[in-house]
């Protein structure tokens, strides 16, 4: 049932972008030809005539449209037919190419002004995370801490904690043994191999059975990351060389040990290597008792585990009389535009990769889990968001979308005369192709995650 709200929540969408084209052309006494629910590809579900517009609902429900007279091209309309959406002055046909994006900004801000006004609060995006229990093995180093239950989690390695995000992908990332190791704290390695083992250099192969004095354990450094990567804005990246195979089995092997002894095909900068692929020391800091408290350093295990049970508790903002609920909602609204423009900035920058794009079936998929787990206002905000993604996705100027065609009109504002009609079909043509192979993978990418539980 919550796919299916989630299904009608996108329809209704679809349908209110449309409809800001189709008033506002009937604002300007325009002739519409056609106005379609979904896209026509394959057969047509519904149509029929409602005044002098033809409705249709065809069966591929992913988009819609509103066709004027121009697009018939059998339709045979004198040059100069004001229905001609093309005679239309250019400041109408900007109104009505932009009414799309208009109706889906108007849309998100009713979908967060209700939420606000009929939940009585609005989620701030931030959390409390208490330590609900210790749940790691007894030889972990969680218990050396200090770490208590019922403290409250601050800071971990001076990253301010305000949701799950930081203390589990701090963690993951900290984890011991990753095959990756920091470049100079390997360099700081090789220096006291070379001190205590001076009869050979950095990159000589050892003779065999040759036994080399280890130094004593190094901590990797803590992991740090802005706030960008907590809020999934950007991928994590890090300057940390990876190990290769021999160096990984000679990790291993040293692992625990003093020494080692050669086996006649390592170099100390092997063994630099390999002894520097330790672990990530999580720093935390606590509020117990109304005083923070530094605990000792916490080490994950092989899987990026510290062993603990959180508690979290979300942060909510009151909505409470018409003051609060219109600062609430555009306050909402600005941090989700800003989010949603910054992850466009990612995908065009190339640092999201297109493997990583996801679409309508994502959507359903995690809204409907959304309005099952956290209830149907959850799902409202979440629709609200799809809004605004879509006006701003809409108004990119990309052919065959809504800012295609605002950049084509804008073109034809300055050179004062419209482009060619046929270089305009064949540009739009190319975007609308470029779309379909867009929208392609994003649905592979959506069925992969499903297929592989990673959504």
């Amino acid at each position: 049932m919550s796919i299916i709200i989630m299904i009608l929540l996108l329809s209704v969408l679809i349908l209110v972008h449309e409809a800001g084209h189709f008033l506002a052309a009937k604002m300007f006494k325009m002739k519409v030809a056609r106005f379609g629910f979904g896209l026509p590809i394959g057969p047509t579900l519904w149509e029929k005539k409602i005044g002098d517009v033809q409705v249709l609902v065809h069966a591929f429900l992913l988009g819609g449209y509103v066709a004027f007279p121009d697009d018939d091209k059998e339709l045979n309309l004198p040059a100069d037919s004001p229905d001609r959406f093309m005679n239309r002055p250019v400041y109408q046909r900007l109104v009505v190419v932009s009414a799309g994006v208009f109706a889906n900004v108007v849309c998100a801000f009713v979908l967060v002004f209700l939420t606000a006004a009929l939940w009585g609060h609005m989620p701030s995006g931030r959390y409390d995370i208490y330590v609900k229990d210790i749940v790691a093995a007894k030889e972990a180093s969680i218990w050396e801490s200090g770490l208590e239950k019922g403290d409250k989690i601050l800071k971990i390695n001076g990253i301010n904690v305000t949701s799950t995000a930081a203390p589990i992908l701090i963690a993951q990332l900290s984890k011991e043994k990753d095959s990756k190791v920091d470049k100079s704290l390997a360099e700081q390695n090789l220096k006291k191999l070379i001190k205590s083992n001076q009869t050979f250099t950095e990159d000589e192969t050892i003779p065999k059975d040759v036994l080399i004095k280890l130094p004593e354990k190094s901590y990797e450094k803590a992991i740090t990351m802005n706030e960008n990567v907590l809020k999934g804005l950007e991928k994590y990246s890090d300057t940390e060389v990876k190990l290769s195979e021999k160096q990984i089995k000679l990790r291993d092997k040293i692992d625990g040990k003093n020494y080692i002894i050669s086996d006649g095909e390592i170099s100390l900068n092997d063994i630099a290597y390999a002894i520097s692929d330790t672990v990530h020391p999580i720093n935390m800091e606590v509020l117990r008792d109304g005083k923070t408290v530094e605990l000792k350093p916490i080490y994950p295990n092989k899987d990026g585990v510290m062993g603990i049970q959180m508690d979290v508790r979300e942060i909510v903002i009151p909505t409470k009389g018409p003051k609060a609920i219109i600062k609430a909602s555009v306050n909402y609204l600005w941090e989700q535009t800003y989010m949603l423009l910054y992850g466009l900035y990612q995908i065009f920058t190339g640092k999201i990769p297109l493997k990583d794009l996801h679409g309508v079936v994502a959507i359903t998929k995690v809204g409907g889990d959304i309005i099952e787990h956290n209830g149907f206002f959850s799902g409202l905000l979440l629709t609200a968001i799809i809004s605004l993604d879509l006006a701003i996705v809409n108004f990119l100027p990309i052919p065959a979308l809504d800012g295609g065609h605002v950049m084509f009109l804008i073109i034809e504002k300055l050179r004062g005369r419209p482009i060619d009609e046929e270089t305009i079909d064949k540009v739009g043509t190319a975007g609308f192709m470029l779309l379909i192979a867009l929208m392609v993978l994003v649905v592979f990418n959506d069925i992969y995650a499903l297929v592989t539980q990673k959504l």
